[in-house]
């Protein structure tokens, strides 16, 4: 046997390619980009697909968003509306008419803008619900009040007013009050004096919004029973 013949008998290395020169490097196998009908490629546009539809839609709703005023705190019929009342929040109404019925964000608010009734904390301000002093029916009636026959008060806040007399009127007759309060849900529209909540005589002036009738027969009855003791306490809610 010949020496060519013994070479070409030789056998073949494990993993070498036959008839492949010894010592070289194989060819990289690339994989093949998927066609159109390999279900990857379509789920992958599903979902770009949906994503720009659900960005759409949520930059529409934002379009659609608007800026009205809500109350910040309770708020009591009677009581003159200010600026550091109002909160601004972002809303979206499903009806476009909707808007019209509450005061918007961009709207100038009336110098003597007044509620004709009451709004709680977080309510969104109802146009309806804004009028003059005059239209509210209402008027400021000033109460004295020892500081200890009172609670902490603030604008908007809603209490009852009692009066306690005993002994005999300026007419001397014996005193018969009802025991009940005779201003029942008013608002507080003010609770200092400005020399600091305190008038002269050391007691706490407290300026509530009542109905014009109301207001008129505390003066009378204020009247009659000369100097009556007067307690006020937050109402019930």
């Amino acid at each position: 046997m010949t020496t060519d013949q013994q070479t070409s008998s030789a056998p073949t290395a494990a993993g070498a390619v036959p008839g492949a020169t010894p010592g070289a490097v194989p060819g990289a196998v690339r994989a093949g980009r998927p066609g159109w009908r390999d279900p990857r490629l379509w789920v992958g546009v599903a979902l770009v697909a949906a994503s720009v539809v659900l960005g759409a839609r949520l930059l529409a709703a934002a379009d659609d968003m608007v800026t009205v005023w809500s109350a910040g705190s309770d708020l009591g019929a009677g009581q003159r509306l200010e600026p550091d009342d109002l909160v601004a929040q972002r809303v979206r109404f499903d009806d476009a008419l909707a808007l019209e019925g509450y005061l918007g964000a961009d709207d100038e608010l009336p110098a003597d803008a007044t509620l004709l009734r009451p709004v709680a904390a977080g309510e969104l301000v109802p146009a309806a619900a804004l009028g003059s002093a005059q239209d509210s029916g209402r008027v400021e009636l000033p109460l004295s009040v020892d500081p200890e026959r009172l609670p902490d008060l603030g604008a908007g806040m809603t209490v009852d007013v009692y009066l306690l007399a005993t002994g005999r009127d300026a007419d001397g007759r014996k005193v018969e009050l009802d025991p009940g309060p005779v201003l029942a849900d008013v608002t507080v529209v003010d609770a200092s004096t400005p020399d600091g909540g305190f008038g002269s005589s050391g007691q706490r002036r407290v300026v509530v919004a009542v109905p014009e009738d109301d207001a008129d027969a505390y003066v009378a009855l204020l009247g009659r029973l000369g100097e009556p003791t007067v307690l006020v306490s937050r109402a019930q809610q």
